[in-house]
């Protein structure tokens, strides 16, 4: 394995454990609710997908593609009436100085060791490209921030995303819809259970059960529900297409500097995770 194929692989613990707080933290529902949105998915698509604009329902259904339609219509682009995408972007940033501060402490987020990964996770986005990637392009027109801790946490969220829109387009390419998606990830070893995954991303159990028939027919899923052989190639494909479009910033970063900045942000990982502050370190489908 390649040094840039291992930092994409990488990402899904070290890196991505740094931005996925986010999500879950107590902070960002609190700020967001400040704002007027309510906790839950309203928050979720609002805080992700301000960088993008007041958009409508179809782009997010297109960029987050595994969570349902109907769900996604249910608040967006309602959302925008409650606070703008610009309030929102603030509410979240103010809820990551608060987050990070909790979990790492005023002296770890001043150290010498945060602003060297601070600079090293920017010079790495310098290796992503905006072509045909919708959610890191948005986030990369946003302003960086000055303190070292929250450009660190920017950094890391734009080569997620960068990371991120590669893998939806690793399973477009491969023909596998956004439920059916979800509904194999849901058979993989790391996989989100299947009543999590509905009850997250709005699917019914009679959308569920038609997609994982589709899916059976196809030779995707045994009778049991498992991945097949061929279920477990195809994966295998989607995840090797998916770590292939990651190189880019870690070839940019080239290979000292990504195994530094690795050393530099696996210390903060494992207090996030130590800590409880995400449920798992696997969040793509």
């Amino acid at each position: 394995m390649g040094q840039a194929v291992a930092a994409a692989v990488a990402f899904r613990t070290t890196f991505d454990a740094l931005h996925a707080p986010v999500y879950f933290a107590p902070e960002t529902q609190q700020r967001l609710a400040a704002a007027g949105l309510k906790p839950g998915s309203m928050t979720y698509f609002a805080s992700r997908a301000a960088a993008m604009g007041a958009v409508g329902p179809g782009t997010v259904t297109a960029t987050f593609y595994s969570f349902s339609p109907s769900l996604i219509a249910h608040f967006v682009p309602r959302v925008w009436t409650i606070a703008s995408p610009e309030a929102v972007l603030e509410a979240r940033l103010t809820a990551v100085d608060e987050i990070y501060r909790r979990l790492f402490g005023e002296e770890t987020l001043a150290s010498a060791e945060v602003a060297e990964a601070a600079e090293l996770a920017r010079e790495a986005t310098g290796g992503c490209r905006p072509e045909g990637r919708p959610l890191y392009a948005a986030h990369a027109d946003l302003d960086w921030p000055e303190q070292p801790h929250l450009a660190l946490w920017h950094a890391v969220t734009l080569l997620r995303e960068h990371r991120g829109d590669g893998h939806v387009a690793a399973l477009t390419a491969n023909g596998l819809p956004g439920l059916e998606a979800l509904v194999t990830h849901s058979a993989t070893t790391n996989g989100t259970p299947p009543d999590t995954a509905k009850r997250t991303r709005g699917w019914s159990d009679e959308e569920w059960d038609a997609a994982a028939a589709r899916l059976t027919a196809d030779g995707i899923l045994g009778a049991d529900g498992a991945l097949t052989e061929r279920g477990l190639a195809f994966r295998e494909r989607v995840e090797l297409a998916t770590n292939a479009a990651a190189e880019g910033p870690w070839q940019h970063l080239g290979e000292e500097k990504a195994a530094r900045l690795e050393q530099l942000c696996a210390p903060l990982s494992r207090r996030v995770i130590e800590a409880g502050a995400i449920p798992s370190a696997a969040f793509r489908v």
